[in-house]
C-alpha cells in the first residue's frame, strides 16, 4: 500500500467533462442549484445531481439547503486555484473545447476567481504591489511586508479581513490566461472587495467577466501603479 495523498481520486472526479462543466461555473464564488448547474454541464438533473453527489462526497463541493432549493458551492479556494491551474495546463497543452467566442477578451482583461481578481489586471495588480514593496516575493512565495500593511490599511482594508487563519494572506495563483500569476489569499480576495466597494469596477450579472469604468481604470492604475494597462 503506497501512502500520501490519493491524487487519483482527486484526478477521476475531474475526469468527468459534466463535473468539470459544473466545477467551472462555480468559479464565479456565486452558489448555484442542481437545476442551474444541469444546464451548464448540458446534461439532465438526475445526472446532475448524481455527479454533485460525488462531487461532494470528493469534498469538491459544498451543499447549503435554503427553503426548498438546495445551492451548490465549491469547497474552498484550494479548488478554484486547482481549477485555474488545470485550466492554464489545458491552454498551454493546446486543449480547447470552443473557439474563443466574443467574451473571451474580456475574461482575459479581467475576472473573478473565485474571490479575487485574475486576468490580465490581476496579474498587473500583484506586479504593481511587488514593485512598490507592498508584497514579498520570494521565488514564487508571496507574503504582505510590514510597510505593506500599512498600505493596505491606508487603501481601506480591514485589518480583520487579514487576520491569520487557515487561509493564507498572501498566495499566488497561476492565471490560465497570463501564464503568470495573479494574487489570491485573504489579501487578493480583500483587495477585490475593496474595488467593488470604490465602485472603480462592477461584475457582470450572470457570468465572471469583472467590467472596470474609464475612472475606475484609471484610479487603479494609478492605486496598484499598473503601466500599459490600456
Amino acid at each position: 500500500m503506497r501512502d500520501g495523498p490519493d491524487i487519483a481520486r482527486i484526478g477521476a472526479l475531474l475526469g468527468e467533462a459534466a463535473r468539470t462543466h459544473m466545477l467551472s461555473a462555480l468559479m464565479g464564488g456565486q452558489a448555484l442549484t442542481a437545476g442551474e448547474l444541469a444546464r451548464e454541464a448540458g446534461v439532465t438533473p438526475q445526472t446532475a445531481s448524481s455527479h454533485l453527489a460525488r462531487l461532494a462526497q470528493g469534498q469538491l463541493v459544498t451543499a447549503r439547503r435554503q427553503g426548498r432549493c438546495i445551492y451548490y458551492a465549491l469547497a474552498g479556494p484550494e479548488v478554484a486555484e486547482l481549477m485555474e491551474s488545470l485550466a492554464g495546463l489545458a491552454a498551454a497543452a493546446g486543449h480547447r473545447r470552443t473557439r474563443p467566442g466574443p467574451r473571451d477578451p474580456a475574461m482575459r482583461r479581467a475576472r473573478v476567481s473565485y474571490d479575487h481578481l485574475a486576468g490580465e489586471l490581476g496579474v498587473a495588480m500583484q506586479d504593481g504591489l511587488v514593485a512598490r514593496g507592498v508584497v514579498d516575493d520570494r521565488g514564487g512565495a508571496l507574503s504582505l511586508s510590514s510597510a505593506g500593511a500599512g498600505w493596505v490599511r491606508a487603501f481601506g482594508v480591514a485589518e480583520a479581513a487579514l487576520a491569520p487563519g487557515r487561509r493564507p494572506v498572501c498566495k499566488a495563483c497561476l492565471d490560465w490566461s497570463e501564464r503568470r500569476s495573479h494574487l489570491a489569499g485573504a489579501l487578493g480576495a480583500a483587495l477585490l472587495k475593496r474595488i467593488y466597494e470604490l465602485g472603480w469596477a462592477r461584475r457582470l450579472d450572470g457570468g465572471r467577466v469583472v467590467a472596470f469604468s474609464a475612472p475606475g481604470l484609471a484610479a487603479f492604475e494609478r492605486a496598484f501603479e499598473v503601466r500599459s494597462a490600456a
